[in-house]
């Protein structure tokens, strides 16, 4: 289902986007169409249900005309009128019977599947019967605007007593059937079907049906809604725990509970997550060790060099070995500095860079910041880092250098901008990575190792972010700190 959905290309914000939403989505349109086909396939079979009802029953009410058709063709004329009479003050028979010197002229009820089937049963079953009959005309009328005889008079004026069978408080289609006697002799039949709201069978989807599909339609949505948001509960700690554990944090093992794939899950992430600790430590135990176990050969190699008697050679030496302290401390430093171990706490990062930009400005360099207001959750000292690295970096290669905090999309953004020569386009993608100089940037600080924007770099990214290196567009080179997610305003 989900398959056929990506399939039509919907709209992003149509689809949505967690598993959740798509899971619900597929179960409310899957139950929509079960509903919808059920009630397509039940509509049908009950409207040809009452169509073969319709029929029975107009059959039947045809075969009684004709009886009475037939009883009073055989009466004399003039006893006519005293039977009808008898039937009236009996308080009437089905049929409303009346004669008339023509046929009286209804509005009839057609153009509906249930009355036509009706009305061609009759005709038919009434044309069998009586095989002689001069004229027939038989329709369907509402009862409120229906004569009975050709003065006039209408249904709804008749005494109660003889129109009790017909009359009912909910009107309902009347059936009259009006048969040539003789020449100038019209008898007049009024009744009902035995179902008299017989059209309402036509129509199966009622109001009442159609509430009770909305019910069980909601009660199947509350149902399917529930289920899903317990299956994806565990999938929901998954991700929470795989999210602090990628920005440092030790967040406590996951639950062995659940179905047989998220159990499985679950320990693989474990064991991943161990594996990964193990693998920190074991590297910051090497680079402690290297860098130990270094300073005492380039420290001995120092000693030597004072022994040599050339001067120049000596100054090489020296250099070479001041190069490659400075590597060794480096190294050290990139694991250290991108691995603090301290918690995260909400940072006013209006009082962190007002520190940081009056350190500068009692330096003597020229740095300008425009308190925000907004805070951020992060680690303060890591944060302090690597906006400090940005930061020495500007001073070093801009002559003036603007801090900017903003909002967008959700996410603080901690601009760092300086007014220097900016970097060449094609090397801004290698830029961030270990021991990645330009060329001006040797020129200008021979003493750095290029590692600021790596360290800074990997402060970001474990704090759930992304570094933006790149040329402003008035000038100068800028760095974006895009930190997402526990944002605020304090106002």
């Amino acid at each position: 289902m989900l398959d056929r959905l990506r399939r039509l290309r919907l709209p992003g914000h149509i689809l949505p986007s967690s598993l959740q939403g798509r899971l619900t989505l597929v179960m409310v349109i899957g139950v929509l169409l079960t509903q919808l086909a059920g009630n397509i396939i039940w509509a049908a079979q009950r409207r040809a249900e009452a169509r073969e009802e319709v029929r029975t029953a107009a059959q039947h009410l045809a075969h009684s005309a004709s009886s009475a058709v037939r009883f009073f063709l055989s009466l004399p004329p003039n006893y006519r009128p005293l039977i009808i009479q008898q039937f009236r003050e009996m308080g009437g028979t089905r049929f409303l019977v009346n004669i008339n010197r023509a046929p009286v002229p209804v509005r009839s009820l057609g153009g509906q599947e249930l009355t036509d089937t009706a009305l061609a049963q009759v005709r038919a079953t009434l044309k069998e019967d009586l095989p002689n009959a001069r004229k027939l005309q038989i329709a369907f009328a509402w009862p409120d605007r229906l004569p009975v005889d050709d003065e006039g008079i209408l249904l709804a004026e008749m005494p109660e007593t003889w129109t009790q069978h017909i009359m009912l408080p909910k009107p309902a289609p009347v059936l009259l059937i009006q048969v040539e006697l003789e020449p100038g002799t019209w008898m007049y039949l009024a009744t009902l079907m035995p179902n008299p709201y017989f059209l309402e069978t036509g129509n199966p989807l009622t109001r009442d049906r159609l509430l009770l599909q909305a019910l069980s339609l909601a009660a199947v949505l509350l149902v399917s809604i529930l289920v899903v948001r317990w299956i994806i509960r565990p999938l929901a700690a998954l991700s929470e725990a795989a999210t602090a554990f990628g920005k440092g944090e030790n967040p406590p093992a996951l639950p062995e509970t659940g179905s047989r794939e998220f159990v499985t899950t679950a320990r693989a992430f474990e064991d991943m997550r161990k594996r990964i600790q193990r693998y920190m430590e074991d590297r910051e135990r090497l680079f402690v060790s290297i860098s130990h176990d270094l300073r005492t050969p380039i420290m001995r190699l120092k000693l030597r060099t004072e022994l040599l008697d050339e001067e120049a050679m000596r100054d090489e030496f020296h250099d070479d070995l001041d190069e490659l302290d400075m590597m060794v401390k480096g190294a050290l430093q990139t694991v250290k500095d991108s691995d603090i171990h301290e918690n995260a706490t909400e940072v006013r990062l209006d009082a962190l860079l007002g520190r940081m930009v009056r350190d500068a400005q009692l330096a003597g360099h020229e740095v300008s910041f425009t308190a925000s207001g907004q805070m951020v959750t992060a680690k303060p000292l890591a944060l302090k880092r690597a906006i400090g690295n940005l930061l020495n970096n500007a001073l070093y290669y801009g002559a003036r250098v603007e801090l900017a905090v903003g909002e967008n999309a959700g996410n603080i953004e901690i601009v760092v901008r300086d007014h220097g020569p900016g970097v060449p386009e094609e090397a801004l993608a290698g830029l961030g990575q270990p021991y990645v100089r330009l060329e001006h940037g040797r020129s200008r600080n021979s003493g750095g190792m290029g590692l600021g924007l790596s360290i800074a770099r990997g402060i970001v990214q474990a704090h759930g972010g992304e570094l933006l290196l790149a040329n402003a567009p008035d000038g100068g080179f800028q760095a974006t700190i895009v930190l997402p997610g526990g944002l605020f305003n304090p106002g």
